[in-house]
C-alpha cells in the first residue's frame, strides 16, 4: 500500500469498508452484486496520530463527519468492487490530506481609486434608470 501524503498512515484496521448495491448500468449483473463501497474511518478515535492533529482534522473536517466523528468517502465509479475498494481508501486518504494541507494566510486589499469610482458611476446609472421608470405626468 502506498504511503499517505501526510504525517501518518491510516491502518487498514481502522478503516471500516461497507458493500451495498450500485444503481446504473450493468444489467443483471447490477442487480445481484454488491460494487458500492463505502470507506469509513473514525477520526475521534483514531490512534495514529497526536491530539493537535486529530483537533485540526476535526476542526476543518466537521462538515463531513457524522456525530460520531466518522469520515465517510463513497465510489461506485467502476462495476468492479475491488477497484472501488481502492478509489474509496484514494479519496479517503485525499481528503485527509487536503484537511492537513496548510492554508494560505488572507492579505487583505483595498480596491484601486479607479475601481471606486466605476463603482459610483455604475450606482448613478442604476439610480437614474430607475428613477425613469417613474408615472409618467399626462401634458
Amino acid at each position: 500500500m502506498k504511503r499517505a501524503p501526510f504525517p501518518f498512515t491510516i491502518p487498514q484496521d481502522e478503516i471500516e469498508i461497507r458493500l451495498s448495491r450500485a444503481g446504473g448500468p450493468g444489467g443483471q449483473h447490477v442487480n445481484k452484486t454488491e460494487t458500492k463501497v463505502e470507506a469509513r474511518w473514525n477520526v475521534r478515535t483514531s490512534r495514529v496520530m497526536d491530539d493537535a492533529t486529530r483537533e485540526r482534522l476535526l476542526a476543518v473536517l466537521e462538515p463531513r463527519l457524522d456525530a460520531k466523528g466518522t469520515l465517510r468517502t463513497i465510489s461506485r465509479r467502476s462495476r468492479s468492487q475491488s477497484s472501488n475498494r481502492e478509489d474509496a481508501i484514494a479519496r479517503l486518504h485525499a481528503v485527509v490530506a487536503a484537511a492537513l494541507r496548510p492554508r494560505k494566510k488572507r492579505r487583505p486589499t483595498k480596491p484601486s481609486a479607479a475601481a471606486k469610482a466605476r463603482r459610483i458611476e455604475e450606482k448613478k446609472k442604476q439610480g437614474e434608470k430607475k428613477r425613469s421608470r417613474g408615472k409618467v405626468k399626462d401634458a
